[in-house]
């Protein structure tokens, strides 16, 4: 029996425009055999949770380095939880300081991978949440 493949969202929140990492990250998923849907830059809470929902993803992954992680991913998972889907694994990246990480887990956030995190332990991080 051929098994479903994770379904996970990378997006860019607000108006950061660097989407190296994310993109390296998106490839590594896609590599790895997980289905990716890469919204671009400059996306708003609103579109990436339509987005996610549209898409039916079990995973959304949110990148940021322009230092507004704290407003635009809360947003995000405030969104979620009003359209009834907070059992959509959120992870995020970026320049984050620890004390916004630790914050960020308290609303929702299940893991804030730092700058210099290997693709393979986001990789099996995805794989060991959604396939248990």
């Amino acid at each position: 029996m051929a098994e479903n493949k994770i379904r996970v969202l990378i997006a860019k929140p607000g108006l950061d425009g660097h989407d190296r990492g994310a993109k390296v990250v998106a490839q590594a998923l896609r590599d790895a055999g997980m289905e990716v849907i890469y919204t671009g830059l400059r996306r708003t809470p609103d579109q990436i949770v339509s987005a996610a929902v549209q898409e039916d993803v079990q995973v959304i992954g949110l990148s940021s380095l322009s230092g507004a992680h704290n407003h635009l991913f809360q947003k995000v998972a405030e969104l979620l939880q009003e359209k009834g889907n907070e059992d959509i694994l959120l992870i995020g990246g970026g320049i984050i300081p620890e004390k916004d990480r630790k914050r960020l887990e308290k609303i929702g956030f299940d893991r804030i991978f730092s700058p210099g995190t290997s693709t393979e332990d986001i990789v099996s991080y995805i794989k060991e949440k959604v396939n248990g």
